[in-house]
């Protein structure tokens, strides 16, 4: 019986070859999207998740507010590692790690830069984290001083194989040497930081509860702890804690200020952690919703039109239906025949979807940023997940057309009573305008987003970044300030300033100021020289700029708005007092010297901080240069050559800022352009059913077309009456989706700080082009009909 079902589906289907491509084609492009999607989401989802004991790892972060404004790190006190330790048992282990900068290694002659990926960290990192070790003792590796873990992939590029235990880097940075005590496998891309060196940090120091350091701290909690329950005891630990600090707490505390501690589970940290001093670039739940939500939608996209188009040829199977019941056939076998056809058309549909999403696996990648691929892990739940998929949508899909065309009662059949054509059809037309109300929220939704990328991209943040030059590492050589002068010597060079510090992300360094010696505010802390401010743009909004011709300005800080107004200065902050540390860790007294005018230094999802600025000359590691050239390439061989000079052995590394800048972005920009694709697919798709419903509602009305044109119809008249019906049902789509796209991308606005509200162009620019892409698909069919020759369809007549 299964047999027959299967053997006279297939001719049904090959009998009718436009539709059945239609719908394997619509289905198909719908799985591969899918699938795709779901490599994505379960990509971002299993960060982490590669340490055994993920589940019982916790970050500490600090929330700080002060004077009306709240930061929020991913750092905590360096003292809160061991009294965790100390004063609860739920603790199992504590570690504090810490991003390392500017990182150079000796490799024979030649200097190589490691950035990004080197971290100061104490020995019981390998309890709490799996890092596994190809050579070395994991329990021993960074207990000794010096002593530095590297993966096998730093090993084969230092020294062209990985056992490597004993050997010793040369650090040129501070001219030290370590020794390599282990070799780790390379850490898997699914995390939330990536480590090639791990140096031991054996002496992390006492520091102040008071203080935010650039450490951060995770725990392993007992199994079985409940970490809610745990949470709620760090604040007071931190204010008992704080009460015996040197500062007064008190005072600090009735001004609504509060520090505030919290855990973040470790599989969280990737998708829902954007923080001060995060270790990596983290992802966005949101991102996660909104292509889950994208991936069903286009899914169901696929899945109405195979049901519309199977409704909608009812009329055409209706004397089949009715032949068969005349001649014995059950519904129950009638309904197993059609569901047959349904699920043939989505195996077909799938195996072609596997095919396409392996195939787009590559761009797709590209797009994302990310290393997917089809292994057999991959393959052991992707098969399981089609199966249940093909299944799911086989039957959802043809459920309503094997009931529908079942339930057709013979006698009205042979009679010819039934409808047919577009009309009459209200499931068919209410699954258009669900159609077309998802595929204009999808339009919407990529308008919205390139918009605000648009701004992010044009907005004035305070400085100048175009033609800014950064060259990178020159504190590895003998004399930059001898260098900075040659640089700005060159023919086209306007100004070069020497730092650490730019405003377009990178390097931060956070400190803790004061007023009065007791009540502190955590900053942003940069150190620069003379020429900062000019080269940069930065407008100076009351005071001067720094110096070189007056010793005094070792002793002096430009601060921004920010900082003048959390500082509470009153009035003209220029010549007022300013304190680095708080209490017995005053390390410094400065005086203010001038106020900038707020610039954005880090991400437009975030307000401008405080910054402080001082002027230092030594230990900078970026030199940035404003170029004024049209020809760059031969500028940067001038400057290449100056530096080659100065550094024969060591590379010339480079980035412009409008490039870094755009990095901050990075991921919107990603995750935009995969939205767009999957906007136009989804187009596509519903164009698809609307393009095959009027190819059949025409050919429904075939003899009336032909009438009305015999009776002086004109071919807009015909086309009107044809397309009236479809464009009605894309006006309430437009009606529907438009409140809900809004008050969505309205909610995704809103994590940035700086934004520009949803215009009215988007929403009516979503409407007109749904109208456009509707009337297109509609009218070909419309037109086609519209000039057929009448003696044609009413020959039968």
């Amino acid at each position: 019986m299964i047999r027959s079902y299967l053997k006279i589906a297939v001719r049904t289907l090959l009998k009718n070859r436009g539709f059945t491509f239609i719908n394997i084609l619509g289905l198909a492009l719908g799985l591969a999207i899918c699938l795709l999607i779901i490599f994505f989401v379960v990509d971002e989802l299993s960060y982490d998740r590669y340490n055994t004991k993920y589940e019982r790892v916790y970050r500490v972060n600090t929330d700080l507010k002060y004077n009306g404004t709240v930061s929020y790190f991913a750092g905590s006190p360096i003292p809160l590692a061991d009294a965790l330790v100390r004063e609860f048992p739920e603790v199992e282990k504590a570690v504090r790690i810490t991003p390392s900068l500017n990182i150079r290694f000796k490799k024979g002659n030649e200097i190589i830069s490691e950035t990004g990926a080197t971290f100061y960290c104490e020995p019981g990192i390998f309890d709490i984290f799996t890092f596994p070790m190809l050579s070395g003792d994991s329990k021993t590796a960074l207990t000794e001083p010096n002593a530095i873990v590297i993966t096998e992939s730093m090993a084969k590029k230092y020294f062209n194989r990985t056992n490597v235990v004993g050997e010793t880097l040369f650090l040129v940075t501070d001219s030290s040497s370590h020794k390599i005590t282990g070799v780790m496998r390379d850490m898997p891309m699914q995390s939330h930081f990536k480590a090639n060196f791990l140096f031991a940090a054996n002496a992390v120091g006492k520091g102040q509860w008071n203080s935010i350091s650039p450490f951060k701290t995770y725990v392993l909690l007992k199994p079985g702890t409940d970490y809610k329950r745990f949470e709620a005891k760090l604040n007071p630990l931190m204010d008992r804690n704080l009460a015996h600090a040197d500062f007064d707490y008190k005072k600090f505390k009735s001004s609504s200020n509060y520090f505030k501690l919290s855990l973040i589970p470790l599989k969280d940290i990737h998708l829902q952690s954007n923080r001060q001093g995060e270790l990596g670039v983290n992802g966005n739940i949101q991102y996660i919703y909104i292509f889950s939500a994208v991936a069903i939608f286009i899914l169901l996209l696929a899945c109405i039109n195979f049901m519309n188009l199977s409704t909608a040829r009812s009329a055409n199977r209706a004397r089949e239906v009715g032949v068969r019941k005349v001649l014995g056939s059950s519904r129950r076998h009638l309904v197993f025949q059609f569901l047959a056809e349904s699920l043939i058309v989505t195996f077909a549909a799938a195996l072609i979807a596997v095919l396409t999403a392996w195939a787009l696996l590559p761009l797709f990648n590209h797009f994302s940023n990310k290393e997917l691929s089809i292994t057999l892990q991959t393959l052991s739940w992707l098969l399981p997940a089609l199966l249940v998929i093909v299944l799911f949508v086989g039957i959802i899909a043809g459920s309503y057309p094997a009931f529908f065309l079942s339930a057709f009662q013979p006698v009205d059949v042979l009679k010819g009573k039934l409808a047919s054509g577009f009309k009459g059809g209200t499931l068919r037309s209410t699954l258009v305008v669900f159609q077309f109300s998802i595929s204009i929220f999808l339009i919407i939704g990529t308008l919205v987003i390139y918009n605000q990328l648009h701004y992010i991209q044009n907005k004035d943040l305070g400085f100048n970044r175009s033609q800014m030059l950064t060259i990178n590492s020159v504190n590895t050589l003998n004399n930059t300030q001898l260098f900075k002068q040659q640089i700005k010597q060159l023919p086209g060079v306007v100004n070069a300033t020497l730092t650490s510090f730019l405003p377009v992300g990178g390097y931060r360094s956070i400190g803790f100021i004061s007023t009065d010696q007791n009540n502190g505010q955590s900053t942003q802390l940069w150190k620069v020289d003379e020429d900062y401010l000019n080269t940069m743009g930065i407008e100076l909004k009351q005071g001067r700029d720094f110096s070189a011709q007056l010793k005094t300005d070792s002793s002096a800080v430009v601060i921004n708005e920010t900082a003048a107004k959390i500082l509470g200065y009153h009035g003209d902050p220029v010549n007022k007092p300013l304190y680095t540390g708080v209490g017995k860790d005053i390390k410094k007294k400065y005086t203010v010297i001038g106020v900038v005018k707020d610039f954005n230094f880090s991400s437009l999802r975030d307000n401008v901080e405080p910054l402080v600025m001082v002027m230092q000359n030594d230990w900078l590691a970026r030199l940035s240069v404003r170029v004024n050239t049209h020809n760059l390439p031969a500028m940067l061989a001038r400057i290449e050559a100056t530096w080659k000079t100065a550094a024969p052995h060591e590379h010339f590394e480079y980035s412009f800022m409008d490039a870094d800048f755009d990095a901050l972005y990075r991921t919107e920009q990603r995750m935009g352009n995969l939205f767009i694709a999957f906007t136009t697919l989804a187009v596509i798709i519903a164009c698809l059913g609307l393009f095959s419903l009027a190819a059949y509602a025409a050919e429904q009305r075939n003899k009336e077309i032909g009438i009305r044109k015999i009776l002086g119809a004109g071919v807009s008249t015909i086309v009107a009456m044809l397309s009236k019906d479809f464009i009605k049902l894309v006006f309430i789509s437009i009606l529907i989706a438009t409140p809900l796209a809004w008050l969505i991308m309205n909610k995704w606005l809103q994590g940035f700080a700086y934004r520009q509200n949803i215009q009215w162009w988007m929403l009516l620019s979503a409407a007109v082009g749904a109208l456009v892409i509707a009337f297109v698909t509609i009218s070909s069919q419309s037109f086609r009909a519209a000039h057929s020759n009448p003696v044609d369809s009413l020959r039968s007549e």
